[in-house]
């Protein structure tokens, strides 16, 4: 593919935040393959979405079923073997890594499973290291205090729950502005009372911030939270869902 360099709407001069409702990201035919031959993994095999600025996205499916690749995809962190991906009208597929790198540091907020804190580094500290690599960073007080934890600045991850722990990554991941927080299965290592105050914490800064949010599950009682709801199945997107209300994550039915 050939290089392209970073558009001209891309930071460290970034636009104004795009208006609620205007498509993000632009999917077209994405395909991604690994290996070759008769070992090649058709992990996508020809999907076709559009994802909308403000946006609660839930992308559900089993393991295997592609998820994780797009996602990957849409973060940067891969590139496709075939079909079209557009961030904003910038083609991600031809992206050179220069571009890449910069997109992820300025554009896309990730959340994991794993919390990868630093244990020896407070909350505001690990929320704070975001602060070296972005343009416009929130104050590491303001990331956390909009996830719930603005009493617990000065602990270290030791002395929090797992929850806590995750809604500090969660800050860490909001703290530079992203236009795109994508979340790879954020509540898999919690119980039920603490996925939902995780959850809850991601609604909150896709309402409050009006961040695109794109959260990988394989449990369909999330859908209700959502937007919309793109189902995944042998790397093809099976059924889309669109909510008219999204419910409370308190009230589904766990």
């Amino acid at each position: 593919m050939t290089a392209l360099a970073r558009p001209p709407a891309a930071p460290p001069a970034r636009p104004p935040d795009p208006a609620r409702g205007e498509v993000v990201f632009h999917v077209r035919n994405l395909s991604k393959t690994y290996g070759t031959g008769e070992a090649a993994v058709h992990a996508l095999a020809g999907v076709d979405l559009d994802f909308r600025q403000g946006e609660l996205v839930v992308l559900l499916g089993p393991s295997g079923s592609g998820k994780s690749t797009l996602l990957n995809l849409l973060g940067g962190l891969d590139t496709p073997s075939a079909g079209t991906l557009l961030y904003r009208g910038w083609d991600l597929g031809a992206a050179d890594e220069a571009g890449l790198t910069q997109y992820r540091r300025e554009d896309v907020g990730f959340v994991f499973q794993a919390y990868n804190l630093i244990p020896s580094l407070t909350a505001r500290e690990n929320v704070g290291l975001i602060g070296e690599l972005a343009s416009d960073p929130l104050p590491p007080e303001e990331a956390l205090r909009l996830v719930g934890l603005g009493a617990r600045l000065d602990h270290f991850p030791a002395q929090l729950s797992g929850g806590e722990q995750q809604r500090v990554a969660i800050a860490r991941a909001i703290a530079k502005r992203p236009r795109v927080l994508l979340c790879d299965e954020p509540t898999g290592a919690l119980d039920v009372r603490t996925g939902i105050v995780v959850l809850e914490a991601i609604e909150s800064i896709n309402r409050e911030l009006g961040t695109l949010a794109a959260i990988i599950t394989h449990n369909a009682v999330m859908a209700a939270m959502a937007d919309r709801v793109f189902s995944l199945s042998d790397g093809r997107v099976v059924n889309v869902q669109t909510n008219a209300q999204r419910a409370p994550v308190s009230t589904l039915a766990w």
